[in-house]
């Protein structure tokens, strides 16, 4: 009776404890609600060095960098053997191609108050917003595109798609 009344107790702690992992991960906020320290952000700084001449260094330059800030990318090439500034992209010809037409200094707060605008329209039934029911993916689905009729309409116009291979060499 006794091994019975503790089979049942340890069944009824169990269940209780399962229970409390379920629901899905939110992937859609991307920020955390916690107040601890982001442990990606602590990075250490490279040991301060004196220069040779303190007239001939350069003018601090505001969002500019430090001689003892971190450079994961050169570090590694150079560790690798590489130039360290090969890792330093340019992006001269990308960028003058990409501003052809212009640029909108303003277009996070355009493209945020456009999104608002977009939600309020889209915000989804009464029970949906009683329930407090995610109507993320659905208001969306009209601008998302699908990859697979995209890569078949890529391959009719012969553009060649090694990372997807056909299903049937799968």
């Amino acid at each position: 009776m006794r091994g019975r009344l503790m089979r049942g107790l340890f069944a009824a702690a169990m269940a209780a404890g399962l229970s409390a992992c379920g629901g899905p991960p939110d992937l859609i906020t991307l920020t955390s609600d916690s107040q601890g320290p982001d442990e990606f952000a602590i990075v250490p700084n490279k040991p301060l060095q004196a220069p040779e001449s303190f007239n001939a260094l350069p003018p601090p330059t505001p969002g500019g960098t430090n001689r003892s800030d971190q450079t994961p990318e050169a570090d590694a090439i150079a560790a690798l053997g590489g130039r360290p500034q090969a890792g330093q992209v340019q992006g001269g010809a990308l960028i003058a191609r990409a501003t052809r037409f212009g640029v909108n200094g303003d277009i996070r707060r355009t493209l945020a108050s456009e999104d608002l605008a977009f939600r309020e329209d889209n915000d989804g039934r009464l029970l949906e917003r009683l329930f407090n029911t995610s109507i993320y993916y659905k208001a969306y689905a009209p601008q998302s595109l699908d990859q697979h009729a995209e890569l078949e309409r890529f391959r009719r116009q012969g553009v060649r798609t090694p990372a997807a291979p056909p299903e049937e060499l799968q």
